[in-house]
């Protein structure tokens, strides 16, 4: 027995799985089959070359002659391939064709030419990491002849397989192969390391291995669009050529199209998305090698997903949300969202009126008759605050909102609703015009607020409330404050209401949004992403206590006697609320109101007075008056009527008719 084919056991003792691909080649090899290519791809170091090298072996066990080619070693050309073959194929041959990408030049002469004009027991082998082109799969004939195969990662227990056959112990498998996820590369590499001492905690701790790892998704060695476009492709749960827009500006359409044919990006119909592995390799190198760049294309991809959010239409714009915990997939909720995507949808979506049943059975499951009863009561009422996950045609999780003030008696029959807002009464009343929304039922069918489900259901339907409907304040009741807690601390949530329903205690976590706008707490969020941080939103974030309606209309006022005096606007109540904060933003947003009196019905003489008298006043309202040409009593009348709708349009912006 000669070395190599010592070497060739050897390798054929480690190889596992790819059963579908070893059958369907044997089946050709046999003569079970009509198809003679098999057309074999997939990203870099997915182990491709590992399974031409046993598919190699069958056949010369099969008795068949095996002629091997890489296209990374030969000229593109039909003379560099028949140069390598070396010699006229026999009849019965097998032909191996590794690094198929390479000779896409002369993919119309092999398919057109040269492989037609083999034998017709031939079987031939492409392996490359582009899918086969247009033609072999539009053509009828090919079609019939040829299968196609990508390659996927293998299985946990086959990755397992692979770490065992190159000498790791056991203690450390469930990690390697978790950090390995399926690429064989990855674990062979991975193994190496660990039968040297080395068992790193992430990829990011092997800065040699990512290397090696990158080079082999990437091969070629990106330009810099493209090298931010794989950062962006990275960071996002899904990549659009709008997103790129915003992260390479003018050349979005080439990245795209160029990141569309990596072997590791899938194209689908919401953008563009990377193998995980892939993923955790891209960001640990851009993160080791360009960490503040890298940041600001993190923030980037995370303001488009809250800009996307805030303008999508309808009540849920579920694939938004999603994409922001994905971002935020290191916090609390998105590990879990991130998880139970694997096992299939995780669409947060109106309710329909038929699965209410389903809702209240298991809060009385849970919770028992009296919380149930309220929960039916409350989904008569508002039927469209109910949001579900679904598996199958069943609820899997659930999370329903209960809106305040609604005028309804369920505010005073329901002890929690109740807690709530004579909490907020005592602490800082809502004002006209103001909401209060109670995340008041959320559970998940099987484990209750324990379940996958209701942690998605809930973060999911309340951030999309959160990001596109003005509030005061928001709270998200649960019966396990032990559980939550450590949850709402990230989030900046604090407990604020205990009270007992039916022998259960029941905590509301809340946030007051006037004093911790919802733009601020996004950046407290996005910090907290890197940084881990948690408790309270720090004092500096704060604004002060919102002010009440009748001192705001005064505080309005006085501004405009003040808006050409700065040291005077500096000082006013109004500066910290939604309106600005410093004297600077508050004269803008006051003349901006200006202008928009001016959109009023028959509003255009009422900014004219509100122009003359404060944005570029007059020495005194009789030459105000005059100017105008208005008589003083008609000019002092319009004033009067301007100031207030002034006032009411930026009571508006205060109490959140723009959110911040």
């Amino acid at each position: 027995m000669s070395l190599g084919e010592v070497l060739e056991s050897a390798r054929r003792q480690r190889f596992v799985g790819r059963r579908a691909e070893l059958a369907a080649f044997d089946a050709a090899v046999g003569g079970r089959s009509a198809r003679r290519v098999l057309f074999v791809h997939g990203q870099g170091g997915i182990g491709k070359t590992t399974l031409l090298a046993e598919l190699g072996a069958r056949a010369r066990a099969a008795g068949r002659t095996v002629v091997h080619v890489d296209g990374r070693d030969l000229d593109p050309s039909p003379d560099g391939l028949l140069s390598a073959i070396g010699r006229p194929l026999p009849a019965a041959a097998v032909l191996l064709v590794d690094g198929y990408e390479q000779l896409a030049p002369i993919d119309g002469w092999l398919r057109e030419q040269f492989i037609p004009g083999l034998s017709a027991d031939t079987v031939v082998v492409l392996a490359g990491r582009e899918p086969p082109a247009a033609p072999w799969r539009s053509d009828a004939g090919w079609r019939a002849l040829m299968t196609v195969c990508r390659l996927e990662p293998v299985g946990p227990d086959e990755a397992a397989q692979l770490l065992v056959h190159a000498g790791v112990e056991a203690s450390v498998l469930p990690h390697l192969t978790a950090l390995g996820a399926g690429h064989p590369l990855t674990l062979a590499l991975l193994a190496d390391l660990a039968t040297r001492g080395q068992v790193p905690d992430t990829l990011a701790d092997a800065p040699d291995l990512i290397s090696t790892l990158l080079q082999s998704f990437v091969g070629e060695v990106p330009t810099q669009p493209q090298l931010i476009g794989l950062a962006t492709c990275a960071i996002a749960w899904s990549t659009t050529e709008d997103l790129l827009a915003r992260t390479v500006g003018a050349d979005a359409p080439a990245v795209w199209q160029w990141l569309a044919r990596l072997p590791f990006v899938t194209s689908s119909p919401s953008g563009l998305s990377v193998h995980d592995l892939a993923r955790d390799v891209l960001n640990a190198e851009f993160q080791r090698r360009l960490p503040e760049q890298y940041r600001t294309y993190q923030r980037l991809v995370f303001d488009h997903a809250v800009a996307a959010l805030r303008t999508a239409s309808g009540r849920y714009g579920q694939p938004e949300a999603h994409h922001l915990f994905f971002i935020h997939r290191h916090g609390p909720f998105g590990e879990v969202i991130a998880a139970l995507r694997t096992q299939g949808s995780a669409a947060v979506v109106p309710a329909r009126p038929d699965e209410h049943d389903q809702v209240c059975a298991t809060i009385e499951r849970f919770e028992g008759p009296l919380s149930a009863g309220l929960a039916r009561a409350w989904l008569s009422e508002q039927p469209e605050r109910l949001s579900v996950v679904r598996t199958g045609d069943r609820v899997a999780g659930f999370a329903h909102h209960v809106l305040c003030p609604s005028g309804s008696p369920l505010e005073d029959r329901d002890p929690v609703v109740r807690a709530v807002l004579d909490h907020v009464a005592r602490e800082s009343p809502i004002r006209p015009g103001e909401h209060v929304l109670i995340n008041r039922f959320a559970a998940g069918v099987r484990d209750h607020q324990h379940d996958p489900y209701m942690v998605v259901a809930g973060p999911v339907s309340s951030i999309i409330e959160w990001l596109t409907r003005p509030l005061a304040w928001s709270f998200v009741v649960v019966v396990d404050e032990a559980f939550w807690a450590p949850k709402f601390d990230y989030i900046a949530f604090a407990p604020m209401v205990r009270i007992e329903v039916g022998g259960l205690p029941h905590v509301a976590f809340g946030i007051d949004w006037r004093r911790l706008p919802v733009g601020a707490w996004l950046d407290l969020m996005y910090e907290r992403g890197h940084t881990g941080g948690t408790g309270r939103a720090p004092a500096a974030l704060l604004r002060p206590p919102p002010l009440s309606r009748a001192r705001f209309d005064a505080s309005v006022r006085t501004a405009l006697q003040s808006l050409h005096r700065p040291e005077q606007l500096a000082v006013n109540p109004l500066l910290g609320t939604a309106l600005g904060t410093d004297a600077t933003q508050l004269r803008a947003t006051i003349e901006d109101a200006v202008g928009r009196v001016g959109d009023l019905p028959k509003g255009h003489q009422l900014q004219a007075v509100l122009h003359r008298t404060y944005v570029r006043p007059a020495p005194t309202q009789e030459a105000a008056a005059e100017v105008l040409g208005l008589p003083l009593s008609t000019y002092r009348r319009y004033l009067a009527k301007a100031v207030d709708h002034l006032t009411d349009i930026l009571w508006t912006i205060e109490i959140g008719g723009r959110t911040g």
